[in-house]
């Protein structure tokens, strides 16, 4: 028998292997150098007190997270992150499905609907942030003024219901921190659920029309079973997909909230989500240990739900 780790084999396939190996080191050099390199440093950052133009810092160990699970600021960055992604998450991604599956039952104008949709998903969202705040500003903005026209008419009664009255004055919605975060929140909404209608239309083309036939014939007349049957469990990758980068998107919001409290993360820090917490004390507080801590955890959270997407794929959340 021929032995073949020596001999001409054996030199030819580590010559490959090296190969392979110099092919591949720009790109995990690059790699290490972009991406895991400011993580780890991040990381020993965060047990630190270092701030740019120090020559010299302090390890101060765990003190930076005791912080941001103590003290009364953090506990409102937590608050406002978590209602903010879970107010955003679940109706941008029902909206988006719900859009999908009009566009697609659509025979004609089905371009110009879905264009429309995702107007807001190409738009700046700086500018878009600046628009809504003329819109929503108390005295002179569109949405006062609305509110104002429907006095003495059913919108009284809903605005009586709600503690207020067309006689008060209108909220203050960029000034309160009662309206603050769901303001944030709705342009969220508006902002991300025409890119999760694309994801879903993508989605619903691979589903077969030889199963809505097959299920009709095992009964399955109207619609709602049709989409309980078929389309809901064939769309399983796709809902997995859509809300795992849904959340990351929740987590990751800045644009709107620097354009409207550039200095304080809202009104009594209603809406002072990590991203702009991240900013606040990394950037303009130049506190680079405890801006690297919150950095940690954001990465933290992010990990956390990539784990839980890969989890479900693997578990071949699909239609079979």
């Amino acid at each position: 028998m021929i032995d073949q780790t020596t001999g001409p084999t054996a030199g030819h396939a580590t010559k490959e292997r090296r190969a392979a190996w110099v092919l591949t080191a720009p790109a995990l050099i690059l790699m290490v150098v972009i991406l895991l390199g400011p993580v780890i440093i991040a990381g020993v950052l965060s047990f630190t007190n270092y701030s740019l133009g120090n020559s010299s810092f302090d390890w101060v160990g765990t003190q930076n997270y005791e912080k941001l699970f103590t003290r009364s600021t953090y506990e409102k960055m937590f608050v406002a992150t978590l209602t903010y992604v879970v107010t955003v998450v679940p109706i941008s991604v029902g909206l988006g499905l719900g859009a999908a599956l009009l566009i697609n039952s659509l025979g004609r104008f089905r371009e110009i609907y879905k264009t429309i949709y995702f107007l807001p998903v190409m738009a700046t969202l700086l500018a878009m942030a600046i628009a809504w705040e003329f819109m929503l500003h108390p005295s002179i903005g569109m949405v006062n003024r609305t509110l104002e026209m429907g006095c003495g008419t059913f919108l009284e009664q809903i605005w009586s219901f709600m503690s207020q009255g067309c006689a008060d004055r209108f909220p203050v919605w960029l000034g309160d921190k009662r309206y603050a975060i769901w303001v944030i929140c709705f342009i969220g909404i508006w902002q991300g659920f025409g890119f999760n209608m694309v994801l879903y239309l993508a989605g619903l083309t691979s589903v077969h029309r030889e199963l809505y036939h097959a299920a009709e014939m095992d009964g399955a007349r109207s619609a709602w079973e049709r989409f309980r049957l078929v389309t809901w469990p064939a769309l399983g990758p796709t809902t997995v997909f859509v809300v795992t980068i849904t959340c990351i998107r929740a987590f990751q919001v800045f644009d709107t909230i620097e354009a409207f409290w550039p200095q304080g993360g809202g009104p009594n820090k209603s809406t002072y989500v990590m991203m702009f917490a991240i900013f606040e004390k990394g950037v303009q507080q130049n506190l680079i240990g405890i801006g690297s801590a919150i950095t940690m955890l954001f990465l933290l959270f992010v990990m956390f739900l990539t784990l839980i997407q890969r989890w479900l794929v693997e578990r071949k959340v699909h239609y079979k």
